[in-house]
């Protein structure tokens, strides 16, 4: 079969505090992350909120020590994946291609070429599809491939989510064990499935399947386990003023609490590595909100990371995909029932569903402007003397 190579895709994360500011400068201009109508908006916008939340993103990274371990996470997930394809006699070499920080995507893909890779194996280290995550990833890649016809001799087959992986369920299944067995009374502990949230429309109106892919990966979870413990699925991490996916996590965490459950296991299912929504946003944040309910014991499930039987899932992944036919990007979105990547939204007047996302997106943007006016004096109100 030749030089194999797999490109492991993932977000990104800040390696030190100076990164926090460029590194999310870099997320918010991707239109899969907000969808703007005018393509021009999207790296002032980006600018804007990335200078607004860059202190308070440091904080964050400051209490779980300055920084994201994504990236030396992911390394190591590489490795131990490659070790492994050596073993079973592939001439394998494992590539790393973050969306938002170094080593970026476009920096895999030159490694990729001088290495002369023949066989091409693309794999998200998400379990679930999603619009704003592998199929951000995978639509620059198809822009490098038309870019760059030097790709084209380069036989590529792409994974696009495999959240149903015997051994990857088998995997979070072992580490919730592991965790209810801390606990006095296990089969009485609520385990609280904690995923990433995505706008609700990325879902109802672009196809967005990340819902349901969810709630399935949930209910495998479950059955795989196969224990008495009642459960509860919610989502974490959202912004702007638009509806998100439902429940919220520290709503389902309040609700939870006044129904008097006392002991809470949380497990992060759309994340097979520590970063800072577990490290700070679930340990932390959550937790506080968790004890402020009522709920005293409150515990997490660690992220995948280097676990055995993980590594073991990507293995199995990339061997059936050498084997089976290839996957070009564009058949990914046809089996994906054809969700509407960027450019994905027409601009709409009315009292439509899109119509108010729209409208709620210029509010947002009509309110930052009013307040940095307020702040700095600077502005077109006060240039024509309303203020």
């Amino acid at each position: 079969m030749g030089r194999i190579g797999v490109l492991l895709l993932n977000l990104g994360g800040p390696d030190e505090l100076s990164d926090v500011r460029p590194f999310l400068f870099n997320l918010f201009s991707d239109p899969e992350i907000i969808r703007l109508p005018f393509p021009w908006l999207q790296k002032p916008l980006a600018w804007l909120i990335s200078t607004r939340r860059a202190k308070t993103s440091q904080e964050n990274y400051k209490q779980i020590g300055g920084g994201s371990p994504l990236r030396k996470i992911t390394e190591a997930q590489a490795q131990a994946l490659e070790e492994k394809l050596v073993e079973e006699g592939h001439e394998a070499r494992v590539y790393i291609g973050m969306r938002y920080w170094h080593p970026f995507t476009e920096e895999a893909v030159a490694k990729i070429k001088r290495d002369r890779v023949d066989k091409l194996v693309i794999l998200p280290l998400y379990p679930q599809f999603s619009i704003s995550t592998s199929g951000s990833s995978f639509r620059l890649l198809e822009k490098l491939w038309q870019e760059d016809s030097s790709l084209r001799n380069i036989d590529y087959t792409v994974i696009p989510s495999w959240y149903q992986h015997p051994d990857y369920l088998e995997a979070m299944a072992q580490l919730i064990r592991q965790e209810l067995e801390q606990f006095s009374h296990p089969d009485d502990v609520h385990i609280f499935f904690s995923a990433h949230g995505v706008p609700k429309s990325y879902v109802e109106e672009a196809g967005d399947p990340y819902q349901q892919e969810i709630e399935e990966c949930t209910k495998a979870i479950m059955r795989t386990l196969a224990r008495p413990n009642d459960y509860t699925l919610a989502y974490q991490s959202r912004v702007g003023p638009v509806e998100w996916l439902k429940p919220y996590t520290e709503d389902a965490l309040i609700e939870l609490g006044e129904q008097g459950v006392d002991n809470i296991l949380v497990v992060p299912i759309s994340f097979v590595s520590e970063h800072i929504e577990t490290l700070q946003e679930i340990d932390l944040e959550y937790r506080e909100i968790a004890e402020e309910a009522g709920i005293h014991n409150f515990q997490r499930v660690p992220a995948l990371n280097t676990h055995p039987v993980f590594i073991k899932s990507l293995v199995d992944l990339v061997e059936n995909a050498l084997e089976a036919p290839s996957r070009t990007f564009s058949e990914v979105n046809l089996m994906k029932k054809k969700v509407k990547m960027y450019p994905q939204e027409r601009w709409e007047w009315g009292m439509t569903t899109t119509a108010e996302v729209w409208n709620g997106r210029l509010a947002m943007i009509g309110f930052i402007a009013l307040v940095i006016e307020l702040i700095s004096g600077r502005g077109l109100l006060h240039f024509v003397g309303i203020l």
